[in-house]
């Protein structure tokens, strides 16, 4: 961790007013409710925090300008001079002057008694609402037309997934504007716009509490299938002598190709419908509808052309005498 008083922007001989205005400038500027768009600003303010807990109380700033205790507030030391063991881990009762008796252990510098700053509250106290609870000092809280509320705000993120993971369900992971990846469960059916929820995982609040975490989510587009609700769409080339003999020709789904029968005399644009080869849904499952699409060969032979003359001479029709007024 970076030196306390440079996180806080002040010298070593700052007076506690000095370090109060400081931290209220801070607070107020990189508080993530302020910064909803800086995937950083979550840990700027616990590094802000982390800070002026160690220079906004009297007895920890002693401690850490003595060398005894590092930014994180965990000691340097084995022990004071005359200090008297309570045994245990690292418990001591030390006479020297500003303090009234410490213990230090995984959590680092905790002060059991005495005077000094107060931490958060006493520099919040003013700035913000809200009691605490089983005492007379008041939580830190940021006014509501300051920050939003005191407990964490939602963020908003987007994520795009493959149709085959909206169909069948599937577990990726997703960048939140925190700056956090975390493991997203992908229910089966779920359809573009629809939203994901995690708990606790939005940005971080003055009382501890964390917002939501709230996903869009968006489904890639597929070069086969579109989407139509539940059911899944699809246009199917089939060969000029497909479409006036006949035949069975292989349809893929999201499951694996399938065989369908074409009927002699199939016109381009007929759709055909799979039943239950679309996508899954809470209650059913869709179809899949496949529309016919009548492909000529890329060059056309001489014996194709003699046909098709044939055809024209012999039997001739008119396809679009009905678009005539």
């Amino acid at each position: 961790m970076r030196d306390p008083y440079d996180i806080l922007g002040v010298s070593k001989g700052a007076s506690e007013a000095e370090i109060k205005s400081a931290y209220r400038k801070f607070a107020k500027k990189l508080h993530p409710d302020a910064n909803k768009t800086d995937p950083k600003a979550a840990s700027r303010f616990a590094e802000l925090n982390a800070a002026y807990e160690i220079v906004g109380d009297s007895d920890k700033r002693k401690a850490f300008d003595r060398g005894e205790i590092d930014g994180e507030g965990k000691p340097r030391f084995q022990g004071y001079e005359g200090a008297q063991s309570r045994g245990g881990a690292g418990g001591f009762n030390a006479g020297g002057p500003g303090f009234e008796g410490f213990s230090f252990g995984h959590d680092g510098f905790q002060r059991r008694a005495g005077g000094g700053a107060g931490g958060f509250e006493d520099i919040l106290r003013g700035m913000f609402g809200g009691a605490a609870g089983g005492g007379t000092r008041a939580r830190p809280q940021f006014e509501q037309e300051e920050f939003g509320t005191s407990s964490g705000q939602d963020l908003q993120a987007t994520l795009s997934i493959s149709l085959e993971d909206a169909a069948k369900g599937a577990k990726t992971r997703v960048h939140l504007p925190t700056g956090k990846d975390i493991e997203v469960k992908i229910p089966a059916g779920i359809t573009s716009g629809q939203q994901i929820r995690l708990k606790g995982q939005g940005y971080p609040g003055m009382a501890g509490r964390a917002g939501d975490a709230i996903i869009t989510v968006t489904i890639a587009q597929h070069p086969v299938f579109t989407p139509d609700g539940a059911d899944l769409r699809l246009d199917l080339p089939i060969t000029v002598y497909e479409a006036v003999l006949g035949g069975k020709v292989r349809v893929p789904t999201l499951g694996g190709a399938v065989e369908l029968a074409i009927p002699a005399g199939t016109d381009s644009g007929r759709t055909f419908r799979l039943k239950g080869k679309g996508l899954k849904s809470k209650d059913s499952t869709g179809d899949l509808l496949a529309t016919a699409r009548i492909i000529m060969p890329a060059k056309p032979s001489d014996e194709l052309k003699a046909l098709m003359k044939q055809l024209r001479d012999d039997a001739p029709y008119d396809p679009r005498k009905d678009l005539e007024s």
